[in-house]
């Protein structure tokens, strides 16, 4: 198995794991447009030429990221495959000089395994907080707690890890 940064011809794999999980609300579904557009935010696990995991880093701010859309074929779950991935996007994220990476996510105990610990209020400076709320990115919403995106992420835990 080999974890790269995606490419364009993983997207349809990616699309594939999202598919498996959006359906139970254990994943927030996104539409394809959307994936091609963030290619370079993903990391895949591959397989032969078979995408078997993925995840992003979305850049929120000067020193904090998102992971999202972290995902794993069920039949590879509990086999370190979304360990990897993980811990490949933490590197990336110490890269390019985020020290905080939030996530919205029903699997606590993956990530707090990884260093994760819930959050409560938003734990920004209020300056950074009212730039933040001027984004149209539904990850700045749900790290900023809003009352507009809790609809679709009811049961979600928010959850922050300091690099």
């Amino acid at each position: 198995m080999q974890i790269r940064a995606a490419r364009t011809s993983d997207i349809k794999g990616i699309r594939h794991l999202i598919d498996s999980y959006a359906p139970q609300g254990r994943l927030l579904t996104k539409e394809t447009v959307t994936l091609y557009e963030s290619v370079q935010e993903f990391t895949v696990a591959v397989e032969g030429d078979e995408v078997v995991g993925c995840g992003a880093l979305h850049i929120l701010w000067e020193d904090l990221a998102e992971v999202r859309t972290v995902a794993v074929s069920e039949k590879l779950r509990g086999m370190g495959v979304g360990h990897q991935i993980l811990e490949t996007i933490i590197d990336r994220a110490k890269n390019i000089g985020v020290d905080r990476i939030f996530c919205l996510t029903f699997e606590t105990d993956f990530f707090g395994r990884h260093g994760f610990e819930v959050i409560e209020g938003t734990p920004v400076d209020p300056e950074i907080y009212a730039e933040l709320l001027r984004s149209y990115d539904a990850g700045v919403a749900e790290f900023l707690d809003l009352e507009s995106v809790k609809p679709n992420t009811l049961g979600n835990t928010r959850m922050l890890k300091k690099l």
